[in-house]
């Protein structure tokens, strides 16, 4: 599976200076006119993705002119690497696509530099809002301006593997907070030894910034204000990775250098660990990494770190933008509203997106199996979700990579905690100055 994050991570570094020269050159639409029907209008739109997606938005688009026939879209598509890269070049030039998908790990880059549509003039005209959670609306404003709109949504749960857990002979983890789980996870490593199957329980769940994130949620605290500080201290992420270190000593969690080993797949999709927490739209790659064998996957709810916390929330996996700069900003806004509302396009699309954002698209998909699961969980933590927290730092995907560096060399035992944080602080000083 494609590592997202950590390409994010990459190519953050490498955009920052192209971006400031290109937020330089200002110009662009402020947003509100009138559209003409009968004006011809042509809209570059890029996405990223493959043949099979790139083979629904023409689908889409068709369906796109038969109501609006004046308006000509010309669409691109690149793998999600490749389409970032692309888009460095062309912010650097201010020649960004008329429209697009993009990443709220870029959210914050774009918008600070002048190079995304404020969109919510359109709202209500152009941009029907009706259909959204808000929550997932104010996800996409940075600095008072709305840099996109969601097309699907996504939330952190705990995927596990029956039959795995089947064959070991341990029932999958009943809930409960992180001691808990803890305890579970020394359990079933040490029912699998006894069962001579080669499995763990899990992995090292202090080695994700989104399990961090989420107790500090539970604290009522996000890990960076809106003003993009930080939001913890040196003794919050010692005791974060602290809770674990008994289970890394003694083995309960896959050795790092069995995760290694078994690398492109992760312990969870090579079936040598039984539970995994992660966004929940992850689950189709695992089981198709998993295979024939690997029929169902169990998805829960986090262990829970304060009873009647609000630390789960709803993430935009994908969003549609807007160049700052297009000569036709109503038409764009049409074209995006159009591209994540339309029940037709819903249908097109399926699940392909991810669970589509707006009612009115998720009203025409036809959910089963694992789709029909992850709806039913994210209907199912109604109770925990909270605020979406402020639009990601520029430069977090590099923390995030950080943290996960970090997770590994504790679990190696080349680094302390007291190490680890502080490199980490290091790093982040860097980031957060920069």
């Amino acid at each position: 599976m494609f590592n997202t994050k950590r390409t994010a991570a990459i190519i953050a570094a490498a955009t920052g200076a192209a971006l400031v020269l290109a937020g330089c050159s200002g110009g662009g639409s402020t947003g509100g006119g009138e559209y003409d029907p009968d004006e011809k209008v042509t809209l570059d739109f890029s996405f990223w993705g493959n043949d099979v997606r790139a083979g629904l938005y023409d689908e889409a688009i068709a369906l796109f002119n038969e109501e609006y026939p004046n308006i000509t879209v010309r669409t691109s598509f690149l793998t999600y690497p490749e389409y970032w890269e692309k888009r460095q070049t062309e912010a650097a030039g201010g020649g960004l696509p008329d429209v697009m998908q993009t990443d709220v790990t870029y959210l914050r880059q774009y918008t600070q530099n002048n190079l995304l549509l404020d969109l919510e003039p359109y709202f209500g005209e152009q941009i029907d809002t009706e259909p959204f959670d808000e929550t997932l609306l104010d996800a996409a404003v940075v600095n008072d301006v709305t840099a996109g709109v969601p097309i699907s949504t996504n939330a952190w749960g705990m995927f596990s593997n029956p039959t795995l857990l089947a064959e070991i002979g341990v029932e999958d983890f009943p809930g409960g907070d992180w001691d808990d789980y803890n305890a579970w996870i020394e359990e079933t490593t040490a029912a699998a030894e006894a069962a001579g199957v080669e499995a763990w329980g899990g992995g090292d769940w202090t080695g994700r910034i989104q399990v961090f994130e989420l107790q500090q949620r539970a604290k009522g605290e996000d890990l960076f204000t809106e003003d993009g500080e930080a939001n913890f201290t040196k003794e919050d992420l010692a005791d974060f990775w602290n809770q674990t270190a008994d289970l890394r000593e003694d083995g309960a969690f896959i050795p790092q250098q069995r995760v290694e080993e078994l690398n492109p797949l992760g312990g969870f999709d090579a079936a040598k660990t039984a539970t995994e927490m992660t966004w929940d739209n992850f689950g189709a790659g695992y089981l198709a990494n998993l295979g024939e064998g690997y029929p169902e996957l169990g998805l829960t709810a986090p262990p829970v770190t304060e009873e009647g916390a609000d630390d789960l929330y709803l993430k935009a996996s994908m969003l549609l933008s807007a160049s700052q700069r297009t000569d036709h900003p109503e038409a764009a806004a049409i074209l995006i509203d159009f591209l994540v509302n339309d029940p037709e396009v819903g249908a097109v699309f399926g699940t392909n997106r991810g669970l589509p954002a707006s009612e009115t698209a998720r009203s025409s998909v036809e959910l089963a199996g694992l789709d029909a699961q992850i709806e039913e969980y994210e209907a199912s933590i109604a109770d925990r979700l909270g605020a979406t927290p402020p639009v990601a730092i520029v430069g977090f995907g590099s923390l995030e990579e950080k943290f996960r560096v970090l997770g590994t060399e504790l679990n190696f035992g080349t680094t302390t905690v007291d190490q680890a944080v502080d490199q980490f602080f290091t790093e982040m000083d860097v980031v957060l100055n920069s």
